[in-house]
């Protein structure tokens, strides 16, 4: 269990911090980068929680403590002499995979991209779903880093959380049926 005697610890007032191994790194490198956009993208999903019913709600809450766990595998660089640390599962994938499928199931089909908006809940939900998408774009640059070992599964589950959070929207959204569908070109004229 997590114990915090004290919330300020000073260590990072020199524009560095310390990885779950000890490791002091820059505050501005690739591996912090990431875990403060996936910290992001639990903040919005906790703001899209604001209003969910209580499904969607379990749904969200599942997935941010998903994302603590995502980011205790991010802050402990995989080493050759790697010793025991919390990772991401590929079960925690597939739970997000049945999820997606049992609410696509229920959804009218597309027929335009959908525009990032609707009520309250799904636009709140798309939001979360951009700034999942900027984490995944963070680990892909961690990733590209040619000092860094990450787990392959923190890219793929980011990938999927993005897919269900826009199912997650489309569901708020009555299931697809007020979507705000894009026109294409539908402003020119107007």
């Amino acid at each position: 269990m997590v114990k915090l005697d004290k919330i300020y610890t000073r260590g990072g007032d020199h524009g560095e911090t310390s990885l779950g191994d000890g490791v002091r790194v820059p505050k501005s490198s690739a591996r912090i980068s990431a875990l403060g956009e996936v910290d992001e993208a639990n903040a919005a999903i906790g703001l899209a929680r604001l209003g969910a019913d209580g499904p969607t709600d379990a749904i969200l809450a599942h997935i941010q403590n998903d994302l603590f766990d995502l980011g205790a595998d991010l802050c402990m660089p995989i080493r050759e002499s790697d010793r025991p640390a919390l990772r991401l599962m590929q079960s925690q994938i597939d739970w997000l995979e049945q999820r997606i499928d049992a609410l696509t199931a229920r959804l009218s089909p597309l027929t335009s991209f959908v525009l990032p908006t609707g009520n309250a809940l799904a636009a709140r939900l798309h939001f979360a779903r951009t700034v999942v998408r900027r984490a995944e774009r963070a680990v892909v640059h961690l990733l590209e880093a040619p000092d860094e070992a990450v787990n392959r599964l923190v890219l793929i589950y980011l990938n999927r959380l993005s897919d269900l959070l826009f199912v997650l929207a489309r569901a708020a959204n009555g299931n697809g049926s007020a979507d705000v569908l894009w026109v294409p070109a539908g402003s020119r004229n107007g």
